[in-house]
């Protein structure tokens, strides 16, 4: 019996990132087609193949001179469903990604409760996943003191790991995982020595300090807590030395000679860091303003400079660029205007969040650094940060990024990073028809209207970007245009999956 193969998507361009032979990235015409009914690409021809070379039923789009990305994979992305789900959830935050042509998540859990530190609180975060997913969704568990029992199921259930533990908990997690097939993940800020005993020399307990200026919170986490806590993981390295072993939101320039040094002597090592420290700066934070707050916090220009000095390095041991949407409500980021009755307690209930600041007073102070809570909502607008961000750079090119580049920091490099290289992150025959359409030369303001997560707080109001996400494309069907009806989402219900396979490489 002769089959009839279902109809195809045809996406055209004159500039698409393309995969070459050797594995680099390149600027080229391209026909892509997609099948709707597999979710794969059928094939990549590197050229612009006319539409009366197809079917008459197939759909066939060009979008020169848009480019063609492939789907970005934002690997660090607070989703906090369930338990939190006021602060971010699944629908809300992975429309926020889709309408910024990032396909696939990865949900950090350190705001979720529970917390995927065992396979039964795993199996709770899946299960109210289902359903609410407008992109591919996979997870990370935890490692705490006291699950390392926990690990290998829950890297069998095809979940990676994170800890914010002791040296003792880091070190036996490795001895735990050193022979298998996954990433042990570090929120690399500690203090380099005990404080010694005497009169404090706390900020929180000087009373002529101003909470409310950024410098003031800035100076309460210096490099020295992430070059401590490098070199503690470094020193345990030995223990797994096939493990890979990376390090999360890295803000401070003075960790990257200690990895390249690791790196060079063979530890399996890398950092990823985060759009805010490429695209913000302390200089420019004012007064009060906690949307910026974050840990480890947004450091200075020249320290920035330094970020993206490393991106483009032969050496370089910052492989990926990610959001880190770490979401909250408004109220406890203790805005002027958000200063509402209750914080307090919604404060006391997130206490054990390790990236909040280690400061439990019960100051209410409007705009106080010290007090608000720590994190940065981005999700789905990393892709115009760094774009514009390296535009305004561009006064330096052999240190700026280019879009290949991009493409490499945010999706090729980061689905190699959480294991799905075999099926995200590139625009190539067999892969997921994952597809963001970006128009470079777009010139637009960040509205609040634009903030399609829950909680529309973000630094980013207000930023003027070049380039935005036009369409996004999930696994060879439309789930995002923008200016189209419905917000943009063109199918009427999310049909995102939950990746819950075992990693192999």
């Amino acid at each position: 019996m002769t089959m009839t193969a279902a109809p195809l998507a045809v996406l055209v361009s004159s500039r698409a990132v393309l995969p070459t032979a050797s594995g680099s990235l390149t600027i080229s015409p391209a026909t892509v087609s997609v099948s709707p009914a597999t979710g794969k690409i059928v094939s990549v021809v590197a050229e612009i193949v006319p539409r009366t070379s197809f079917p008459a039923e197939t759909t066939y789009l060009d979008y020169t001179p848009k480019l063609l990305l492939p789907g970005l994979v934002d690997a660090h992305v607070h989703l906090n469903e369930p338990g939190r789900t006021e602060w971010e959830g699944f629908w809300t935050g992975t429309r926020a990604a889709a309408s910024g042509g990032v396909t696939t998540v990865i949900d950090m859990p350190l705001n979720a409760i529970p917390p995927t530190t065992t396979v039964r609180g795993f199996q709770e975060k899946l299960a109210a996943s289902e359903g609410q997913c407008w992109v591919d969704v996979a997870f990370y568990g935890g490692v705490v003191p006291g699950n390392a029992d926990e690990l290998k199921p829950l890297v069998e259930a095809g979940v990676d790991e994170f800890p914010a533990i002791s040296p003792k908990d880091m070190a036996l997690a490795m001895k735990t995982l050193k022979d298998c097939t996954t990433t042990l993940m570090f929120h690399a800020e500690m203090e380099e020595e005990p404080r010694a005993t005497g009169p404090s020399n706390d900020d929180d307990d000087d009373p002529s300090t101003d909470v409310t200026a950024y410098q003031t919170f800035l100076n309460s986490r210096p490099p020295t807590l992430e070059t401590a806590a490098v070199r503690e993981i470094l020193s345990a390295a030995h223990v797994a030395p096939s493990l890979h072993l990376h390090i999360v939101h890295l803000s401070a320039a003075q960790c990257i000679p200690l990895l390249k040094e690791a790196r060079a002597k063979g530890v399996n090592i890398t950092a990823e860091t985060c759009f805010h420290y490429l695209g913000l700066s302390a200089e420019e934070i004012e007064t009060g303003d906690t949307r910026h707050k974050c840990c480890p916090p947004i450091r200075e220009g020249r320290n920035r400079d330094r970020l993206w000095e490393e991106l483009v390095a032969g050496d370089a041991c910052i492989k990926t660029v990610v959001s880190d949407h770490s979401p909250c409500t408004p109220e406890l980021k203790l805005l002027p205007e958000a200063a509402a009755p209750g914080r307090d307690e919604e404060r006391k209930s997130g206490k054990e969040e390790t990236n909040n600041n280690n400061n439990n007073n019960n100051k209410t102070n409007p705009g106080d650094f010290m007090s608000a809570w720590g994190g940065i909502s981005s999700v789905g607008l990393g892709l115009p940060i760094i774009h514009s961000a390296a535009k305004q750079r561009g006064s330096k090119p052999s240190k700026t990024p280019t879009i290949t580049d991009i493409v490499r920091l945010c999706c090729q490099a980061t689905a190699e990073q959480v294991g799905l290289s075999h099926r995200k992150g590139s625009i190539r025959t067999g892969m997921d028809a994952d597809i963001c359409v970006f128009d470079d030369a777009d010139v637009w303001t960040f509205t609040r209207a634009d903030m399609r997560w829950k909680n529309k707080c973000s630094p980013w109001e207000g930023h003027e970007f070049t380039g935005r996400i036009k369409e996004t494309w999930l696994r060879g069907r439309k789930i995002f245009e923008l200016g189209a009806q419905n917000g943009g989402f063109a199918e009427g219900k999310p049909f995102g999956e939950s990746i819950t396979e075992k990693r192999t490489v």
